[in-house]
């Protein structure tokens, strides 16, 4: 149990511009973990394990990727309770992201805006950042208990134009897989110019067969298997749900992650920063996740591994998008406003549920 009540910390924190927030937190759990300073926020993990993509995972809460994009705190948020972290996205070359401000939070909704535009220090830092970290370096186990699991998320750089897009991911592919549990393809930010073009039928079909075929390549050259997820967006329609679903199980993509942000602002029409550009991330998202989610699983069958996430804040908004067709969750936007205590509370509600 974290010997500091989230609540103390929230004020402070939201006093903050909300970009020199998420860094200061960052920077705390990255320099934090392994002193006795991780014991402000560390919390004790629920056992609830489950196999996804042959995967061990010790319980079903995960982190999605954007909250650590350069690998920095991976330690700090294993201490948290998580059955398994995602990290990234990463690209081949550090590059800046989009101009400041480009974070916002809609408090009334539960909500934030970001347009990063996948701000990170580049590929080779990433890789060292993983391997430095005790979680990598330990072989990932603790004290013999189930290791927790980790996803590395990759993408492309925003000068790569969109017809080599597919250059961009084999060169991540190639230099996350040695490192990663797992590794998701994000092609679905609305913060990088024509990204969510290549959730389109052809573009989707070149990106996902080269990617196969690189994996299998990859596999044999390491000698281990690494599961490859594809993140999609909330804005898609019954049809392109189906394609995409189509075009996953033609290529034999391991799982699918449902979803990213979303363009829509109808949840927040009136609110303060409601018409800033980007992804609206948080409670506003989660009807149009789950919905995403329901369409996945009736297109995909009951076998195919969806890691649900989108507008978590609660252990029953959880348990809803298991019902909806998830087979695990992913927080962020949540565990902003609600803090560290909200994996412990899915993580029992989702067991309860079980």
């Amino acid at each position: 149990m974290a010997l500091i009540p989230y609540g103390l910390a929230r004020p402070f924190l939201f006093n903050l511009d909300p970009e020199a927030a998420h860094d200061l937190t960052i920077d705390s759990l990255a320099r934090g973990a392994g002193t006795p300073l991780q014991w402000a926020w560390c919390h004790s993990r629920v056992n609830d394990p489950i196999t996804l993509a042959g995967l061990q995972l010790p319980n079903r809460v995960g982190l999605a990727a954007g909250l650590d994009k350069n690998a920095r705190a991976i330690d700090g948020f294993a201490g948290m309770g998580f059955g398994f972290v995602e990290v990234g996205t990463v690209t081949p070359l550090a590059q800046p992201g989009n101009p400041k401000p480009r974070m916002f939070r809609l408090p009334e909704a539960n909500a934030l805006i970001n347009r990063m535009g996948f701000n990170n220090d580049g590929l080779d830092a990433f890789v060292r950042n993983v391997k430095s970290s005790r979680l990598y370096s330990s072989q990932r186990t603790s004290g013999g208990r189930q290791r927790m699991v980790l996803g590395l998320n990759i993408g492309k750089n925003a000068a790569t134009p969109i017809e080599r897009a597919t250059d961009d991911y084999l060169i991540g592919l190639a230099g996350v897989f040695p490192y990663a549990d797992y590794v998701t393809v994000n092609i679905s930010s609305p913060n990088t110019k024509n990204l969510r073009d290549l959730q389109s039928d052809a573009a989707l079909d070149a990106l996902l067969g080269a990617l196969k075929s690189r994996q299998r390549e990859l596999a044999d050259e390491h000698a281990r298997e690494v599961p490859l997820f594809l993140k999609i967006a909330p804005d898609l329609d019954g049809d392109q749900v189906q394609a995409i679903a189509d075009a996953l199980l033609r290529h034999g993509i391991d799982g699918v992650v449902a979803t990213n942000t979303t363009l829509s602002r109808e949840a927040v029409q009136g609110m303060p920063h409601a018409q800033e550009t980007g992804g609206l991330s948080g409670a506003p998202v989660r009807e149009a996740s789950n919905r995403v989610i329901a369409g996945l699983r009736a297109a995909l069958g009951p076998q195919f591994p969806i890691i649900g996430v989108g507008g978590i804040l609660s252990g029953a908004d959880a348990v809803a998008k298991i019902r909806a067709g998830a087979d695990v969750v992913q927080l962020y936007t949540g565990l902003i406003y609600k803090g560290p205590a909200l994996v412990q509370e899915v993580a029992q509600a989702l067991r309860a549920a079980r």
